[in-house]
């Protein structure tokens, strides 16, 4: 009853009134109003519970469940935290999650013209993800796929493929964040890990396997073969570079090398320290503490520099550990690191009694190279 009054309260209660045949309604006495109105809040609230979105009891009382939460949270549909809940597994690989990303209802209205079947057909076949022979390109949730793929790739599209493109761009990131609380809550270390990575491609514009230093803006392959010859790998080493070698790797005029600058400044550099509380009173069937203390230069942006992405956007990173063996995920943690020093606390339940060996992850949404993994040995008490 309560979602009944609230939706009087609506500009839908109002156009209802005013155009009733476009709500199949009989007519537009109160007693019409109040019936269609019941019937939806029902069938609405039906679609949820079977979503796993909510729990309804003594069919009065209402919960949110976990998977409505996640959806509540990234403004996503329903139907899309379903699909991802039933296709996401612990083996799911980044070409799975580019998969199931592109097949989420917000992009189900991306529009494919006449005649861009052909054109999309063409484009898969410089992609690195291929489609099966009986592939239908004229589908929105492959064309959403090659999308990717060829941002992924850098690749020349047409105007209206642009903008496309930058329409599933726009809305993506939360779909992958949704995916990365949908795998953390299955405890999938890996799955959740190569979500993560996914951000990063998307947010950088290329494929995990590609040299980190093709983040560079106006960097060349030229300018990436001459660094692989010099072992120059990351950002780092090539900060570390004089700037003669520097200059003599990347070949670029004074105007490119202050935009290299730039992006050098602000890839994040962050020291991580961390500890076990009362690492000598842990029992088993306990709580397992794990303080971490981040801490970056003060100088340092959180703006991320990414050229290739459409949107401005600000820097985040996952707090994650795990254990390797069994790829378990034991605790996240989602953070936004403004501060030059923020502390930050994660528990989960305590094992066995004995040693144990853990990962303590440092995952960027932003960009690729700046990941850092520490072991973390964890006594439990007999």
């Amino acid at each position: 009853q309560d979602a009944v009054d609230y939706l009087t309260w609506t500009l839908l209660y109002r156009r209802m009134t005013q155009n009733p045949v476009y709500y199949h309604l009989q007519g537009t006495t109160h007693r019409h109003l109040s019936d269609h109105l019941s019937e939806l809040v029902e069938t609405v609230l039906s679609d949820l519970e079977q979503a796993k979105c909510i729990a309804v009891e003594n069919e009065m009382d209402l919960s949110p469940l976990n998977l409505g939460m996640i959806a509540s949270y990234y403004y996503i549909n329903y139907t899309t935290i379903e699909l991802f809940s039933r296709a996401l597994t612990s083996t799911t690989k980044i070409k799975g999650l580019v998969e199931l990303v592109s097949s989420a209802t917000e992009f189900a209205l991306i529009p494919v013209r006449h005649g861009e079947a052909k054109i999309l057909d063409a484009l898969s076949s410089r992609l690195p993800f291929k489609f099966k022979g009986n592939t239908r390109f004229n589908e929105p949730q492959v064309k959403t796929n090659i999308l990717l793929q060829a941002h992924f790739a850098r690749l020349q599209l047409s105007a209206e493929l642009q903008l496309d493109q930058v329409a599933v761009l726009r809305q993506v990131l939360r779909l992958v964040y949704a995916c990365v609380d949908v795998l953390a809550s299955s405890a999938w270390l890996e799955a959740a890990l190569a979500a993560m990575e996914l951000s990063q491609m998307i947010t950088q514009a290329q494929n995990s396997s590609d040299p980190i230093l093709k983040q560079l803006p106006h960097i060349t392959p030229a300018a990436l073969k001459r660094a692989a010859e010099k072992n120059v790998e990351s950002i780092f080493d090539l900060t570390e570079l004089s700037e003669e070698d520097r200059n003599a790797v990347l070949q670029m005029t004074p105007a490119q090398m202050s935009d290299v600058a730039t992006f050098c400044n602000q890839y994040p550099s962050i020291d991580v320290a961390m500890e076990v509380e009362d690492p000598d009173s842990i029992a088993a069937g306990g709580q397992v503490a794990v303080n971490v203390t981040l801490q970056r230069g003060s100088d340092e942006s959180t703006a991320v520099v990414a050229p290739f992405y459409p949107s401005r956007r600000e820097e985040g990173w996952w707090l994650v550990v795990g254990q390797v063996d069994s790829s378990n995920l034991l605790a996240i943690k989602r953070v936004q690191q403004q501060a030059q020093s923020a502390s930050y606390r994660l528990e989960f339940a305590a094992p066995d009694a004995g040693a144990h060996s853990y990962k303590l992850y440092l995952m960027s949404d932003a960009y690729m190279g700046c990941d850092q993994e520490y072991d973390l040995a964890v006594n439990v008490q007999a």
